[in-house]
């Protein structure tokens, strides 16, 4: 499954802008321009974490806007503004970037509290009981 979806106004959520954002399952790729194209390309598993906003008029024109946060060294922040199917599609880049982080072996795990001093995992330090 994937999405192609363009960029629209903030108000009335009409196509009439030269953004199209392409998701698909392992890759995230932005297009910009009429005369001179860019296009802009992420890998799935570089995003870290994916955040919704829909103002007042977007949820009356159905549309939302999607941010990530990678760790893409071209640019760390990338929006895709003012979309429809925004909830599908944010959800959808938030389970494929994680099934990409494993399939890649490269999901990195934080366990914040971690005590040295305990070695068979029952939450006291070994040397107290």
């Amino acid at each position: 499954m994937a999405f192609r979806e363009r960029k629209r106004w903030g108000f009335l959520g009409l196509p009439f802008t030269f953004t199209v954002y392409h998701i698909r399952e392992e890759m995230l790729v932005i297009e910009t321009g009429f005369l001179n194209k860019k296009e802009d390309n992420c890998y799935m598993y570089k995003i870290n974490d994916v955040s919704l906003k829909r103002s007042f008029w977007e949820r009356i024109f159905k549309t939302g806007t999607v941010l990530l946060f990678t760790g893409d060294n071209s640019q760390p922040a990338k929006e895709l503004k003012h979309i429809r199917n925004s909830k599908e599609i944010s959800e959808f880049i938030l389970k494929h970037s994680d099934e990409e982080k494993i399939k890649r072996r490269t999901l990195n795990m934080q366990n914040i509290g971690y005590n040295s001093d305990d070695l068979n995992g029952d939450g006291i330090p070994d040397d107290m009981g």
